[in-house]
């Protein structure tokens, strides 16, 4: 029996950060939203469309050879393809992943690693995060730790036939843990060799420029006429300057291609004397791209130019028009930038990854960034990435609204002119789709903020994205964002937007089990709170103070914190929190023994909720109501409640609570001597701890049905 041992997994309440926002655990597993029913595992078809890809034979071959002996072997298929910036690496991994779509029906995942991305390269377990959501995972499912992420992603995986395609990729260690379960196809491009891999069963494929003849052929197909037969010699001196590059072979025919009537020689001076100027320059090997590249810049028009030098400075990985536009500033409409995009996406200098995204080659983005420097002055770029982070906090802003609308908003301040707010659509899905898609960038922004001159924008983007972590937990990404709004906020000795930074951040950190860290930004948020004569703000952290003492084992303090929040909060407005805090200290009370204090505690606490319409945090009340009577011998009292609880949570889909209920009335039912359904009700409750990504009580389940000598069911043997 064990009635009392749920205690030690108790799932306290946050109150609020701002407002209503958060709620039960919101660190622990508790916050809930609805999800509707958990959807059968999707297949992800995310490889970005294939270019043309000219000769690579040989290379073609090598792979199919090795796909061929692994499927024989029952092995899985990894091969790194490496060479030059601009070489091809990424065509041939596409061309050769959409050939094994029909042997790999169980989908496509993709990945820029963003080795030689401004911002640096890709965070694995961000990576993991997003491949998990792919397969099929929501949000509120996928682990925090990058140890649980892999786990469970080589389970999803271990049954499936998927290939992957890993982008851009710094270092070995990097790619190790995306790297599937089972059988599956793996490709990895990198400019580095990756030999680390040969322990994983990596093979080597290392693409050189294209043979004359094959650049020829390339440049031939991008021309669509007759030049390059006609004018031969000037087409292989054309692509002897580009040095067999597919990418300057590209660029360079895409000028010639808008341009029917010149001669190829014209591009054969003009490259020229451009790589002329490069050569001292000892870039390794791009001079070919390089020249290419400035001779397409050249002969842009001049808005064009702008918005290409413009993009050079876009902090993230992708963008869309809403993002050209706020760079562009001025009088530019969707409709005009968009133009402007499909200009240099004909020019070959933008790459479509979807619908309205774009993205650079790394050797792109570097030029465009560079011509930045050379012929934007500095204060229009400085006045450029001021329009830019006024749009990802006006945004933001909309989705944090979209998201909770009780998340209580202090004004933003934009700089001069109109701010640019994309529209992503409507609803809480779309807010969470958009922010999930543009975090990399939005964080870009969180941490440049200060340097760049507009640390107000980092503070507020920082507090547009409480929600979202809220939410979706990415803990790391959480603390860090509101570790650089502090920072920010201190700059500008804005004490209020230092004590909501405090707050948030401190949540974050109990979140990823810092709780001395957490403790320490609550106490300084009191401390502020106090000295500004905020009474709620104060009150309301001493509930995330108690939360911290808690986690920290230090229950008597934690016990006195909850009911000073308890006693404090409503009569400063905030019933809610106040009833959060009191059903905090019922579940201490009941860790500690003290039944009646607990039961009394508890049902307030579900009273005040009920009051406030909270029915999901009064099922969850109701659930601590029925282990109060477990424990006092009552197991008859406990299933009603229980059940009474059950039905609330199972309408509203909260998948982890449902679980906790399921499992305490399994106890109900194993101390009744209803074996069966106690093991029913256990197993419902393990599957749904796998569902949502909980090891702990998963393994604590999976041990009791083991002892009992039962099939473990779904999860087993996946190390979670």
């Amino acid at each position: 029996m064990r009635g009392q041992g749920q205690s030690g997994r108790n799932e306290l309440s946050g109150g609020v950060v701002h407002g209503p926002s958060i709620q039960a655990s919101a660190v622990y597993g508790g916050v809930h939203f609805r999800t509707g029913d958990t959807p059968d595992r999707e297949r992800p078809w995310q490889l970005p469309q294939p270019v043309s890809l000219t000769d690579r034979t040989d290379e073609v071959a090598y792979l199919d050879d090795l796909r061929a002996r692994a499927v024989r072997q029952g092995h899985a298929t990894l091969a790194t393809v490496s060479g030059l910036g601009g070489v091809g690496k990424t065509a041939l991994a596409l061309a050769w992943l959409h050939r094994l779509r029909s042997d790999c029906p169980g989908g496509q995942l993709y990945a820029d690693l963003g080795a030689q991305s401004a911002t640096g390269p890709a965070d694995p377990g961000e990576v993991l995060g997003g491949f998990l959501r792919g397969l099929g995972l929501q949000a509120e499912q996928v682990p925090y730790g990058i140890g649980e992420r892999a786990a469970l992603y080589r389970s999803l995986t271990a049954e499936r036939r998927i290939v992957v395609l890993l982008d851009d990729a710094a270092t070995a260690a990097q790619v190790r843990p995306l790297l599937p379960g089972g059988p599956n196809v793996t490709l990895v491009t990198s400019r580095r060799r990756m030999s680390g891999l040969a322990l994983e069963g990596g093979r080597q494929v290392h693409l050189e420029p294209l043979a004359p003849d094959a650049a020829l052929e390339l440049l031939a197909a991008t021309l669509a006429d007759d030049r390059v037969a006609t004018q031969s010699d000037d087409a292989r001196a054309l692509v002897a300057l580009c040095a067999g590059l597919p990418l300057a072979v590209r660029i360079a025919g895409a000028r010639l291609a808008a341009r029917p009537r010149r001669r190829i020689t014209t591009m054969v001076q003009a490259l020229t004397a451009e790589r002329g100027r490069l050569d001292a320059l000892t870039i390794d090997g791009d001079q070919g791209v390089r020249a290419a590249l400035d001779l397409s810049y050249q002969g842009l028009p001049s808005e064009a130019a702008r918005l290409y030098r413009l993009l050079g400075l876009h902090p993230g990985r992708e963008f869309g028009t809403a993002a050209g536009r706020a760079l562009f500033g001025g009088a530019g409409t969707d409709a005009s930038v968009g133009d402007l995009i499909d200009l240099l996406h004909d020019a070959n200098l933008l790459i479509e990854t979807g619908e309205d995204r774009y993205r650079f080659h790394d050797l792109v983005r570097l030029h465009a960034a560079g011509r930045a420097e050379e012929d934007e002055p500095a204060e229009q770029r400085a006045a450029a990435f001021r329009r830019f982070a006024d749009h990802c906090v006006a945004t933001a802003t909309r989705a944090e609204t979209a998201i909770d609308p009780r998340h209580p908003l202090r004004e933003r301040s934009f700089g001069p002119g109109p701010v640019v707010t994309e529209d992503f659509g409507e609803g809480t899905q779309a807010a969470l789709d958009w922010l999930e898609r543009e975090l990399h960038t939005l964080m870009a922004v969180i941490r440049r903020a200060g340097a760049a001159g507009v640390a107000e924008a980092g503070w507020q983007l920082a507090d547009a994205l409480g929600p979202f972590f809220i939410r979706r937990k990415h803990y790391d990404h959480w603390c860090a964002a509101y570790r650089d709004g502090l920072a920010a906020a201190r700059e500008l000795s804005d004490t209020a937007a230092q004590c909501r930074m405090l707050t948030s951040g401190g949540l974050g950190e109990l979140g990823r089990g810092d709780h001395a860290c957490a403790l320490e930004m609550f106490e300084l948020a009191a401390e502020l709170f106090a000295a500004d004569g905020d009474r709620l703000g104060h009150a309301r952290t001493l509930n995330y103070r108690g939360l911290a003492e808690h986690r920290l084992g230090r229950l008597d303090a934690a016990a006195e914190l909850f009911a000073r929040a308890a006693a404090e909060l409503p009569g400063c407005g905030d019933h809610r929190a106040g009833a959060l805090a009191r059903l905090n200290a019922a579940d201490i009370a009941l860790a500690q023994g003290r039944l009646e204090q607990a039961d009394a505690d508890a049902a307030g606490a579900r009273a005040g909720l009920l009051a406030v319409d909270d029915s999901y945090n009064a099922a969850r009340a109701m659930i601590l109501l029925g282990r109060i009577c477990l424990r006092r011998g009552r197991p008859g009292e406990a299933e009603e409640r229980l059940s009474s609880a059950l039905a609330v949570l199972r309408e509203v889909a909260a998948h982890y609570e449902v679980a906790r209920a399921l499992e305490v009335l399994g106890e109900v039912a194993e101390r009744q001597g209803r074996r069966d359904l106690a093991r029913d009700r256990y197993q419902e409750a393990l599957d749904l701890y796998v569902v949502v990504g909980r090891p702990v009580p998963a393994a604590e389940v999976r041990e009791r049905l083991r002892a009992w000598g039962e099939d473990e069911g779904p999860g087993a043997g996946t190390g979670r």
